[in-house]
């Protein structure tokens, strides 16, 4: 296992170790020790799982109350992941960073608790699986505009299909400070 840093302090990147042969492939998405080892968080409360189809565009997405750090990969497919600093006050303040998920890099992505999350479906169909530290508080759900302009995000899709919920979202500098974590 390998864990690299990124732009964005605490966002970090997990190259996994894959056994591959002639039948397929192994590879383990979570071994307490070796992620305490690394400096990861290791408690998590929750899976969840999603299965989308190409061009959907998931997020993005925060919890300010309850915050949710999440370890997320890609078990089938192909996904651009989207993660957004939306701490008010932080040096990287709406810096937004993506990374290549998929099936064939056997990358994980820590988000810690305070920066917004979505990713684009690229493959045909992507399924995605994520361990979050805490559960989720619908009432602490909140979100950013997908192509807000300000977040300078290369989307690499046109139309994409969003929930309804995602198409009301604001962009960034139109949501109170108070409605953002610090």
């Amino acid at each position: 296992m390998n864990v690299i840093e990124t732009e964005l302090p605490g966002v970090l990147i997990v190259e996994l170790r894959a056994f591959k042969d002639p039948r397929g492939y192994f590879f383990e998405i979570f071994q307490t020790e070796r992620y305490q080892q690394a400096g990861l968080p290791v408690q998590f409360v929750q899976d969840n799982f999603s299965r989308s189809n190409q061009k959907v565009i998931r997020g993005l997405h925060y919890q300010l109350e309850r915050p949710q750090g999440k370890l997320v990969c890609v078990t089938q497919g192909h996904v651009l992941d989207v993660i957004v600093d939306v701490r008010f006050g932080s040096a990287t303040f709406g810096k937004a960073i993506t990374v290549e998920l998929s099936d064939q890099n056997f990358r994980q992505l820590y988000i810690p608790p305070g920066f917004a999350h979505g990713f684009c479906v690229l493959s045909e169909r992507a399924d995605f699986i994520y361990k979050c530290t805490d559960y989720y508080y619908p009432a602490g759900e909140r979100g950013i505009l997908w192509n807000d302009p300000d977040l300078q995000i290369a989307w690499p899709i046109e139309d994409p299909i969003l929930s309804e919920k995602d198409k009301e979202l604001l962009p960034l500098k139109e949501i109170a400070k108070d409605q953002l974590p610090r």
